[in-house]
């Protein structure tokens, strides 16, 4: 599946998203969009071919250019971490389960509200890692804690970690860490 994201501030500061993508299994082209942070607006018109699809995302890719959306470059993004404490050090079938409840909520969290993706997940000393990708990492840092909030994560044992997306070794605590802590992953 193609996907177009697409990114621009409004003169009174709001960063607000655009994107498009052909749903092949419904015959539907998708759009949403909204201000990132926010539930977004979606809309669906038919295309039933890949190459209806194409036409589709060209056209919305022109038009978006034209209104100021540009996609954002990895350079210019942030590495936000949700780091949940795990009981053991290698991870039990309780923790495997919430790294799969934890990635989906936040991978679909982000996608309706723009914030950002979900790049993968890890298993390290005792910890899970969740690699998330961000225009904005403050919105991104506030999305994963209502996400794990509404999702019945266990926020208390939440930390998250930011970093520009070229320098991971940079990385710094933004939430859940007692004052003076280091976050590693």
């Amino acid at each position: 599946m193609s996907i177009i994201r697409m990114y621009k501030k409004t003169d009174g500061g709001v960063l607000e998203f655009r994107e498009a993508w052909r749903d092949a299994e419904d015959g539907v082209f998708v759009v949403n969009a909204g201000a990132v942070g926010h539930q977004s607006a979606t809309k669906e018109s038919p295309a039933e071919t890949s190459d209806a699809g194409a036409a589709l995302l060209a056209a919305f890719e022109t038009h978006a250019i034209e209104d100021g959306f540009r996609v954002i470059p990895l350079e210019e993004q942030y590495w936000v971490i949700a780091q949940f404490a795990l009981k053991s050090v290698e991870g039990t079938e309780r923790d495997r389960y919430l790294e799969r409840k934890a990635t989906s909520s936040i991978t679909s969290f982000f996608a309706w509200r723009g914030i950002g993706v979900v790049d993968r997940s890890e298993f390290g000393a005792g910890k899970l890692n969740i690699f998330t990708v961000a225009p904005d990492a403050a919105k991104a840092v506030a999305g994963i804690k209502i996400c794990a909030r509404e999702s019945d994560l266990d926020v208390t044992k939440l930390s998250i970690g930011v970093a520009p997306y070229g320098h991971l070794d940079e990385i710094r605590g933004k939430h859940g860490l007692k004052k003076g802590a280091t976050f590693t992953l």
